[in-house]
């Protein structure tokens, strides 16, 4: 164990590729998803990485991918989804995965944004259950947890067109075990959207975003409720990255400055600073979707 996982990006491809989380270096091919896709979720167990929806030409994609994470090789099939759509966040356990919000202007196209929370369960294969709803209709946004919560942070949240995608700055939690709506949790530092989120089994935090093009790193305690703090600064201010940890580093890849990049930092997540360089991925994009099998929801 120790893997992070990257798959799926804009411009749309079905790239994945990996790191060792625990060293330096550059990214090397895994395989392919069974679909090309833009911003799509994933969220992993300690053995399974799945990734959730995304855009392709055009189209929101039903299906849910999966892959075993110690292996290499294609994504297969794993089921379909509740809600298609594009820009929504996954996190979970070793039990559970869970898919947040996102986006899809063929189903409203005044309210666009969506609140649903979808969840699978990693060890059978089958299509997405109802779980409940976030506090607020969004895309954009932020996911991870601990063993026993899911947090989700920031995002582009829903009003009417054209002032949709308005910047937020909430963050909401659901306890995995059960089904129902999130609740708050508190307040990121800024409003912020299109940023991404990892986890320790204590520690959330999350990184980069817009508007401003931001370097900001913040955190939160996820098994109390508040607001986030400072904890420094990524390498290159950026939006539209992913994550993944093993608990003890995190690592922040890709994204847009606006201009793709391949950059991959890392942070250590029981302290706070700067992020360091780890090396590059093996394309230049954004919109991608990370996990891990040694996040801090397997703790």
């Amino acid at each position: 164990r120790g893997r992070g996982v990257f798959g799926g990006a804009s411009p749309e491809t079905n790239t994945i590729d990996y790191i060792t989380i625990a060293t330096t270096g550059n990214a090397t091919d895994f395989g392919d998803l069974t679909q090309a896709r833009r911003r799509p979720s994933a969220a992993s167990s300690a053995t399974r990485g799945v990734w959730y929806t995304g855009r392709f030409s055009g189209s929101y994609q039903t299906t849910v991918d999966y892959i075993t994470i110690s292996a290499t090789g294609n994504a297969f099939d794993f089921g379909d989804v509740t809600v298609a759509g594009m820009g929504g966040a996954g996190t979970g356990n070793d039990i559970r995965g869970l898919f947040v919000g996102g986006y899809n202007n063929s189903i409203n196209p005044t309210i666009r944004n969506q609140d649903n929370i979808s969840y699978i369960t990693f060890s059978s294969l089958g299509n997405a259950s109802d779980f409940g709803s976030l506090t607020q209709a969004r895309r954009e946004l932020g996911a991870c947890s601990s063993s026993v919560r899911g947090v989700f942070m920031g995002g582009k949240f829903t009003t009417t067109a054209p002032s949709y995608s308005n910047a937020g700055n909430t963050i909401d939690y659901v306890t995995i075990a059960s089904t129902g709506n999130a609740q708050d949790f508190g307040d990121l530092i800024n409003t912020i959207t299109t940023g991404s989120s990892l986890s320790s089994t204590t520690r959330g935090v999350y990184g980069g975003g817009t508007p401003g093009m931001s370097n900001q790193i913040q955190y939160i305690t996820i098994a109390s409720t508040g607001d986030a703090t400072d904890f420094g600064d990524l390498t290159e201010a950026r939006q539209l990255l992913a994550t993944a940890s093993n608990s003890i580093r995190g690592v922040f890849a890709d994204g847009a400055t606006p201009t793709n990049v391949n950059t991959i930092d890392y942070i250590t997540i029981a302290s706070t600073g700067n992020a360091a360089d780890f090396g590059d991925g093996t394309e230049t994009r954004n919109g991608v979707a990370g996990c891990s099998d040694s996040h801090g929801g397997l703790g």
